[in-house]
């Protein structure tokens, strides 16, 4: 049987593949309330009976201005939590684990009212110049993470992910290139690091369960205007330290820089295995991995533990059963009988 499709405890998660469904934004929420909708569950469903072995629920923000756009799913209030149940429950039944990736986009909300963000720093000329956030407004934040999570728990989801990435609002705390402040929040690495690490601190007072943080460990920037890799193996340290399960390793956002350099499968998992090298907590690998020969590649050599598929599977909902032939592994079970007969003549 192959890595990628066999059976693995990890994360404190018991999956019955490596195969993580990417936490892609869908702008499906038409009513801009934050609330599931059918298209969520048959969009979800849909990865579900293709056997992906856990589900990650797209950005889902803690607070309605900190919503990337206002199609987005929110967990900022009571009512949000019926949907999302009802749509973990039926996951559940279709025999997949769920996540959830709670978030704020910070100087990234586009349709806020008035963003905020660590210094008043525009990300382009299209975005508005947002609030520098008050210790005040720190707080609250954190609260409204805190509360989010306790919302996803009574939602019954597997795992949390916090959203520390693509240059929303947590990338922009941990990064000098959004992060000028001169207080308790600014400066240091260390001091960097604080808003997420009160975050994770008080999400585990309520949540037991499986943990990921989501980092990009470059913003393709010019050396001293980014963190190094060698400082964002040190927030992996503390990361771990301080109870997270599962780093999930991405890159960009913080800015519009791009790649200097061929974009190919793959691209990516040079980062995954820097991380790995400095932590010992399972690790993620994304980034251009539809072909099945590459990500069991990547698991074989132990270059990541996990491989999120984003784009693969919205291209084609039976990525695993097709990386099931390809990689010849006969244990991998399609969903049923009927779903055999598509696969097999």
């Amino acid at each position: 049987m192959s890595m990628l499709l066999s059976p693995v405890e990890i994360a404190n998660l018991s999956l019955k593949n490596r195969v993580v469904m990417a936490p892609m934004c869908m702008y499906e929420v038409r009513k801009k309330d934050g609330i599931v909708t059918p298209f969520h569950m048959a969009h979800y469903g849909a990865r579900a009976i293709s056997q992906v072995g856990l589900i990650m629920i797209e950005a889902t923000a803690v607070d309605p201005d900190g919503r990337i756009s206002d199609y987005d799913l929110g967990l900022w209030n009571n009512q949000q939590i019926v949907g999302l149940k009802a749509l973990v429950e039926s996951l559940h039944f279709l025999g997949t684990k769920v996540g959830i990736q709670l978030a704020h986009a910070g100087r990234k909300a586009k349709d806020a009212v008035q963003p905020i963000a660590p210094s008043p720093l525009a990300f382009n000329k299209d975005f508005a110049t947002p609030k520098e956030m008050s210790l005040l407004d720190i707080k609250d934040i954190q609260d409204k993470f805190i509360e989010a999570a306790n919302r996803a728990v009574e939602a019954g989801v597997d795992m949390i992910e916090i959203h520390g990435a693509h240059g929303y609002l947590i990338n922009q705390f941990l990064s000098p290139a959004t992060n000028k402040r001169q207080d308790q929040y600014g400066g240091s690495l260390e001091n960097r690091y604080r808003f997420l690490e009160e975050i994770i601190g008080s999400v585990r007072h309520v949540y037991k369960g499986s943990l990921w943080v989501r980092l990009s460990l470059t913003d393709f920037l010019e050396a001293g205007q980014q963190n190094s890799i060698e400082e964002w193996q040190t927030i992996g340290k503390w990361l771990e330290r301080d109870g997270v399960d599962c780093i999930d390793v991405s890159a960009g956002g913080v800015t519009e820089a791009k790649p200097n350099f061929p974009i190919c499968p793959g691209y990516q998992v040079h980062l995954t295995m820097a991380m790995k090298e400095a932590v010992t907590i399972p690790v993620t690998a994304v980034g251009l991995l539809a072909e099945p020969g590459i990500c069991e590649y990547i698991l074989q050599n132990n270059q990541a533990d996990l491989i999120l598929q984003g784009r693969a599977l919205i291209r084609n909902v039976n990525w695993l059963a097709d990386a099931a032939k390809e990689l010849k592994d006969k244990e991998f079970q399609v969903f049923n009988q009927s779903y055999f007969r598509g696969q097999h003549k």
